[in-house]
C-alpha cells in the first residue's frame, strides 16, 4: 500500500527493538529513534542490551547487541514487555530475539545477511525466512537492507566496507516511515557528528537514511503504518537523559548548591565508567576528575578530597565495591562525607558484566568489617538518578557520613525524558565547616542529628587528629571499652536519625488492603505499571511502594506493612530485601526473584501478584 492511500493506525504506545551484530550500530540507531521520539514529544523508556563479550566473532549469538525503546502518548515507566516490531540485522539477532516478538508483530529482516555461514553461526539448520509458519505468526518484511544501502551510494566515493556500515541508518529510516517519525533530528545529529570532519560520511548516512524512509513511501512493502500521538507533558524544558548522565548532573548540582568542590575519582568498570566520562566534561564547573590506578586508590583519593574540605565521590560496580570496603570503614570511623556509587551488574566476580542485577544490597548494608553502618540510597529510574545523587549529597554533608548510592545497569544505560529543574527549586544543602576561633572538639555532636562538625586540616586553632583508631570526643586515641561502645552507638544513631529528614513514602494505592508490593531501585517501573494495570481491572486491594532509602528505612514503613494481609517483594536477586523485611518487621514477606540479567516484565509481576492473592 503506497503512502498516498495508506492511513496511520492510531496507537497509545509501541515498542521497537533493534538487534544485530555488535558492529552493526544498533545502539546508535536505538538512541536516534529515542531522541526523535522525545521531540514529537512522546514519553519514552529505553533498554540498551549490550553483549557481554567485548568483541565476539561477527555473526555469532554471543555478539548480538540490541536496543529496545518504548514510546507512547501516555506515561511510560518500562521499556516494554515485548516488542511490537523487531529489526533483525542478521540470523543471530533473529535467533536471540524472535521469541520475544509479540504475536502478529512486525519483523523487519536484513535478508542479505542470511548466508549459509551466518545461518550456521546462529545455529539454524535451515533458513528461517523460508518457513511459512514464520509468516503466519508475524508480519515479515525481508528486505535486502545491505544491498539497498549500497545501491543508494553507488555514486559515493566511500569504500564498499564504509558503504555497508550505513545499513543501520537504512533500517532506521524505514522504521521511521513505519512509525511516522521525523527525519530532521537524525539528519541534524549526522551533520553535527560527521559534517565538518567527514562530510562524505555525513552525506552517505543522510542519503541512506532517506532511502530507507522513501522505500516505504514508494513501494507496497508493508500493510500498516502506526501513529503514536503526542504526549501531554507538564510545562518545562525537557531533555532525554540516561541514568549515569543524571547521576553526574545531580552530583554537580549538589556540589554547587553546597559550595563544596566536587572531586570524582574512579577506575573504569562496566557499567559505571560513563559517570567518570560524563563528569570529565564539566571542568568549567570546577569539577575535578581522576582516573585512579585501581579501585582502592580511587576511593582513597575521593576520601582525601573530603578530608580537605571538598566532597569526594567514587563510582564502581560490585567487584570494585568489595575492594573499596576497607576505605569505607575508614570513612565511617572518621565520619567524613563521601559518596560511593555502585552501578550493579550480574555477578559474582565478572559474572554478566553488561547485564543488570540488584544483588549488591546486602554488601552495601553489611559488607564491611566491624559495626560500620552507612546510609543507602537507590534511584528508581534514569531521570530519578538526578534526585537520588542530589539526595546522597545532602545526606553526606548534613550528617558527615559516607553514603552508598545503589543504581544498576538497567537504570544506568536506560534513558527517558527529564524535566530539567530550576536551581531555585532544589532544596538547600548546607553543612558549615568549623570556624577559626571557635572551640573545636572533633567528635562533639549535634544533639538532634548526632553529626559531628568537620574542620579543614591546617586551620589555626582547629588542629585535630583523624584516623582508623577509635577516638574520644576530644579526638584523642582511646582504647577504653566503654568509649568504643558509646562511639559505636552514636555512629549508628546518626544513621538512624537520617530517617527524620527523608521525604515520606509515595504510596501507590490505599494504605490498607490485601497485598502490599514493596520494591526498590529499578523495579519501580514494572511494579508500578503492574499495580496500575490491576487497579484498572478493579483490584483496589493492592498497593505498591518503592523504597528510595534502604538504610535507614522509612519510619512509616512498619505501620504501612501492618495494614496489609500479605507482602510481596520483587527484586533482581535471590531475595535480599525480602530477607531484611522479614527480619526487621517480622512478617512473612513473599519473595519474587529474577537473576537473568534482564529487568522484570510487567506481566511477570501481575501474574505473581494474582498467585499470591489466591494463596
Amino acid at each position: 500500500m503506497s503512502s498516498s492511500t495508506s492511513a496511520f493506525q492510531e496507537k497509545k504506545a509501541a515498542v521497537v527493538r533493534f538487534a544485530g551484530d555488535s558492529g552493526d550500530g544498533m545502539q546508535v540507531v536505538g538512541e536516534r529513534f529515542s531522541d526523535t521520539s522525545v521531540t514529537v514529544p512522546n514519553s519514552i523508556a529505553t533498554f540498551p542490551d549490550y553483549p557481554a563479550e567485548i568483541r565476539a566473532p561477527i555473526g555469532t549469538i554471543a555478539g548480538v547487541s540490541a536496543f529496545q525503546v518504548h514510546f507512547g502518548a501516555q506515561t511510560v515507566l518500562t521499556p516494554g514487555d515485548e516488542p511490537d516490531a523487531l529489526v533483525a540485522m542478521n540470523p543471530a539477532a533473529l535467533a536471540v530475539h524472535l521469541d520475544d516478538l509479540a504475536e502478529a508483530g512486525l519483523l523487519i529482516v536484513n535478508n542479505a545477511s542470511f548466508t549459509e555461514d551466518n545461518l550456521k553461526m546462529a545455529k539454524f539448520e535451515s533458513n528461517p525466512l523460508d518457513d511459512p509458519e514464520l509468516r503466519k505468526k508475524y508480519e515479515v518484511l525481508d528486505i535486502d537492507i545491505s544491498g539497498l544501502a549500497v545501491e543508494a551510494l553507488k555514486d559515493s566515493e566511500l569504500s564498499m566496507k564504509d558503504k555497508l556500515r550505513t545499513k543501520n541508518f537504512f533500517a532506521l529510516g524505514f522504521t521511521y516511515w513505519v512509525y511516522g517519525r521525523p527525519l530532521d533530528p537524525t539528519i541534524n545529529f549526522i551533520n553535527d557528528k560527521w559534517g565538518k570532519k567527514l562530510p562524505a560520511v555525513a552525506d552517505a548516512n543522510i542519503k541512506v537514511l532517506k532511502a530507507g524512509y522513501f522505500l516505504g513511501e514508494t513501494t507496497e512493502i508493508t500493510r500498516n503504518r502506526y501513529m503514536i500521538s503526542r504526549a501531554e507533558v507538564a510545562p518545562g524544558i525537557y531533555r532525554k537523559i540516561s541514568g549515569n548522565e543524571a547521576l553526574a548532573l545531580g552530583l554537580i548540582a549538589g556540589a554547587r548548591k553546597s559550595g563544596r568542590e566536587l572531586t570524582f575519582s574512579g577506575y573504569p568498570i562496566t557499567p559505571a565508567s560513563s559517570v567518570l566520562e560524563a563528569l570529565a566534561g564539566y571542568k568549567h564547573f570546577g569539577v575535578k576528575t581522576v582516573q585512579a590506578e585501581d579501585e582502592i586508590a580511587a576511593i582513597g583519593v575521593a576520601l582525601g578530597a573530603s578530608f580537605a574540605g571538598g566532597i569526594g565521590v567514587t563510582a564502581t560496580s560490585g567487584p570494585g565495591m568489595c575492594l573499596k570496603s576497607e576505605f569505607m570503614g575508614l570513612a565511617c570511623i572518621t565520619e567524613l562525607p563521601l559518596i560511593i556509587m555502585d552501578i550493579q551488574r550480574g555477578g559474582p566476580s565478572t559474572g554478566l558484566p553488561t547485564k543488570t542485577e540488584q544483588s549488591d544490597l546486602l554488601q552495601a548494608l553489611y559488607g564491611r568489617h566491624g559495626e560500620s553502618p552507612i546510609p543507602v540510597v537507590a534511584p528508581n529510574s534514569p531521570s530519578d538518578c538526578f534526585r537520588a545523587a542530589y539526595d546522597a549529597m545532602r545526606i553526606a554533608l548534613a550528617y558527615n557520613t559516607p553514603v552508598i548510592l545503589l543504581s544498576d545497569g538497567y537504570i544506568a544505560n536506560g534513558s527517558e525524558p527529564w524535566n530539567i529543574p530550576s536551581e531555585e527549586s532544589l532544596p538547600d544543602i548546607s553543612r558549615p565547616l568549623a570556624k577559626e576561633g571557635d572551640p573545636y572538639l572533633p567528635y562533639k555532636r549535634d544533639p538532634e542529628t548526632f553529626a559531628r562538625t568537620q574542620a579543614i586540616p591546617g586551620q589555626y586553632g582547629l588542629e585535630h587528629r583523624l584516623g582508623g583508631l577509635e577516638k574520644d570526643e576530644m579526638g584523642a586515641i582511646s582504647y577504653d571499652p566503654s568509649n568504643h561502645q558509646e562511639m559505636t552507638r552514636l555512629r549508628a544513631a546518626k544513621v538512624e536519625a537520617i530517617a527524620k529528614s527523608n521525604p515520606e513514602l509515595i504510596i501507590r494505592g490505599n494504605k490498607t488492603g490485601k497485598l502490599l508490593v514493596i520494591g526498590w531501585g529499578g523495579t519501580h517501573g514494572a511494579i508500578a505499571s503492574a499495580v496500575d494495570g490491576l487497579h484498572n481491572e478493579g483490584f483496589d486491594n493492592i498497593t505498591s511502594v518503592n523504597l528510595r532509602h534502604l538504610n535507614p528505612m522509612p519510619t512509616e514503613l512498619g505501620a504501612l506493612i501492618k495494614g496489609f494481609d500479605k507482602v510481596l517483594v520483587p527484586e533482581l536477586n535471590t531475595g535480599q530485601l525480602a530477607m531484611i523485611i522479614r527480619s526487621k518487621f517480622l512478617v512473612d514477606a513473599k519473595s519474587m526473584n529474577k537473576v537473568q540479567g534482564r529487568p522484570f516484565k510487567v506481566t511477570e509481576i501481575q501474574e505473581r501478584i494474582l498467585e499470591v492473592l489466591k494463596d
